[in-house]
């Protein structure tokens, strides 16, 4: 079994010691790669650049960055690869990136398609790629079809594999894995795993990226809203059992989104090795 974690930009000493310690445990784990976020418009790029620096020296593991369309452009990328590749990253994270509202113009790249080509044309197999995937559909597509087509040509222009927004209906990311497949996707398609920590957190998340809980999902954590040990427990159970399930059905690799914690993570991994 693969397993990888996300992280976001340490920002304060504070936050990149507490990262570092975050790091040490998960490395017991022996993760295939961390992956780190990068802020829209680039408002990150500096912090994304030491945040990778500091891992890379830090872990056998590899180190991926995000890397985004949004305000980049062609120059821009090359210089940011290049000093990616001199601290050994050979791997990076493409995406479209969240557009602000008052952006007209984003810039060279307008989808991850187009960045996703433009690096492998420009670097070959230098890096390996992974784009995003949805399996309850973008929240900017249109349609379903039209989004798993988009998915689609990331992978004929170049992607590696895949990481899935995150989905708590294993029933929705099997179909879309069976739908890219009819599409000549052949890339693997990892499953995205957000642990349940906190209610209000997560119904936030949700609603920006527009991911489903389930309505029985849903009531508990309502139910449980003010009793925060309870509602980590009932969060882990869900969330392993979801795995497990993944699991038995085949799936070997898993991507969680830590928020740049430990815990939960550490303990649904105990539950599926």
């Amino acid at each position: 079994m693969n397993i990888s974690y996300e992280f976001f930009p340490a920002r304060t000493e504070k936050g990149k010691k507490n990262l570092g310690k975050t790091l040490n445990t998960l490395n017991n784990t022996n993760p295939d790669f961390y992956s780190v976020t990068y802020g829209a418009l680039g408002s990150t790029q500096n912090a994304t650049f030491d945040t990778i620096s500091q891992l890379s020296s830090a872990t056998n593991a590899s180190v991926a960055p995000h890397l985004t369309c949004v305000g980049s452009d062609r120059e821009q990328i090359t210089k940011l690869l290049d000093e990616y590749a001199q601290l050994g990253v050979s791997r990076v994270v493409v995406l479209r990136g969240d557009i602000p509202p008052a952006i007209r113009d984003i810039g060279e790249f307008h989808y991850a398609s187009e960045l996703v080509e433009f690096i492998r044309n420009q670097h070959g197999d230098r890096f390996t790629i992974d784009v995003a995937a949805y399996p309850e559909k973008h929240p900017q597509s249109k349609t379903v079809a039209t989004d798993i087509e988009h998915f689609a040509n990331k992978v004929k222009v170049g992607a590696d594999s895949a990481i899935t927004q995150y989905f708590y209906n294993i029933d929705a990311y099997f179909r879309f894995v069976d739908e890219a497949q009819q599409l000549g996707v052949n890339i693997p398609i990892v499953p995205g795993i957000m642990p349940i920590t906190n209610y209000q957190q997560l119904a936030r998340f949700s609603k920006i990226c527009d991911a489903d809980i389930p309505s029985w999902i849903l009531n508990r954590l309502e139910m449980y809203s003010e009793d925060s040990e309870s509602l980590k427990a009932f969060g882990l159970d869900v969330v392993s059992e979801m795995c497990q399930q993944m699991k038995v059905r085949g799936v070997n690799d898993f991507h969680f989104y830590t928020m740049n914690k430990s815990e939960p993570a550490l303990s649904i991994v105990g539950n599926i090795v």
